[in-house]
């Protein structure tokens, strides 16, 4: 568990955070300027806070009141960057090595194959950073900071310099660390797509302060806290598993809201992944609907609706114990009369697989 309550002057920003991170993917969520790099280099011991504490496992690592303030590399904290900062006369291999020996650990084939292979990685071994694309060594980063037997790592928006393509090449291994890695994870991104991913849990900051702290289906609904532009992106996640798959190519995948099917694209029974269900792609009926192409039909009951503009309201739908939203135009919340308490079907249009490796 890692306890952070601190606060620091940087330039006009005044940063004041308080929240406790367990295992899983924390991500520190924000726009540019919010103060997430700046709270991820207090955690890793490169900045050092004005006032407050910060403990992990019990242990204070920094403390302004005691002066204690155990440095970076007895941390024991592995840290990602945005540029991955690979040693350019070096191999992929001695790269790898070399967060190995930093931590003094032993050699443990064992550990270093299965690293290589969780990220892909294994046909790059000889080659040197000059030689791999900006995904590839951001893999390779990533598995030196593995390799370093860290009890913490640290990510600082390790996709922000890539381009899309990049970023599509990359997902699919972070997600895959996200259920292999064995170290708890804090994430820095100001990418909704990245939250809805892989986030376990989320802080969002504003303006150098905490705005909101939680599970992503209780933070990714806040229509006061989110702007336009993520408002847009927002999607409610859910764990699912493959129930089964038919004979036509959907997969049967049982989630919190029940069973939804979806497109197979290859997934076997069993099959542990995430969905996203984005609010953009969520229709409302006041009853239930009959000869759609949509195959996914979920009873749900209105919990509230809020304007996010002149034109536009959040509508955010209660199925059993699991939450929905809809962006729809205000006037047609008007015209189906949607109020708490009312009861409606929420039509699913589209549903994004990421399997979880």
């Amino acid at each position: 568990m890692l306890k952070v309550d601190v606060r620091k002057r940087l330039g006009a920003l005044d940063l004041d955070c308080t929240f406790e991170a367990g295992p899983g993917v924390t991500i520190l969520f924000g726009r540019s300027g919010s103060g997430k790099t700046s709270l991820l280099n207090m955690i890793a011991g490169l900045l050092r806070p004005n006032e407050g504490s910060i403990a992990f496992d019990e242990q204070t690592i920094s403390d302004s009141r005691t002066g204690a303030f155990t440095p970076p590399h007895r941390r024991r904290f592995g840290t990602v960057f945005q540029d991955a900062l690979l040693f350019p006369h070096m191999n992929v291999r001695a790269n790898l090595d070399f967060g190995r020996r930093f931590s003094s650990a032993a050699a443990d084939p064992r550990s270093f194959e299965r690293i290589v292979e969780m990220l892909g990685i294994g046909d790059l071994l000889e080659r040197r950073p000059a030689n791999l694309s900006g995904g590839e060594k951001q893999r390779v980063a990533i598995g030196r900071a593995l390799l370093s037997n860290p009890r913490l790592l640290l990510l600082d928006e390790p996709l922000a310099s890539l381009d899309q393509e990049r970023k599509d090449e990359i997902m699919p291994y972070l997600e895959r660390l996200r259920t292999q890695a064995q170290a708890p994870m804090i994430y820095v991104t100001h990418s909704m797509a990245e939250v809805t991913r892989l986030a376990d849990r989320i802080v969002l900051l504003r303006e150098g302060k905490i705005a909101a702290a939680g599970a992503p289906q209780d933070v990714l609904h806040r229509a006061d806290l989110l702007d336009a532009a993520e408002a847009s992106a927002t999607a409610a996640p859910f764990d699912a598993v493959v129930a089964h798959v038919e004979a036509d190519g959907l997969a049967a995948l049982d989630c919190a809201l029940g069973r939804i099917l979806a497109p197979a694209q290859g997934l076997a029974p069993g099959a542990r992944l995430r969905i996203q269900i984005l609010a953009r792609d969520v229709l409302i009926a006041t009853e239930k609907p009959q000869g759609l192409s949509a195959l996914n039909v979920i009873e749900a009951r209105v919990v509230c609706v809020r304007p996010r503009s002149a034109a536009i309201a959040d509508v955010e739908l209660a199925c059993g114990e699991s939450r929905l939203w809809a962006h729809v135009t205000r006037r047609s919340a008007d015209a189906l009369k949607l109020a708490p308490g009312a009861l409606v079907f929420a039509i699913v249009k589209s549903v994004a697989l990421n399997p979880a490796g």
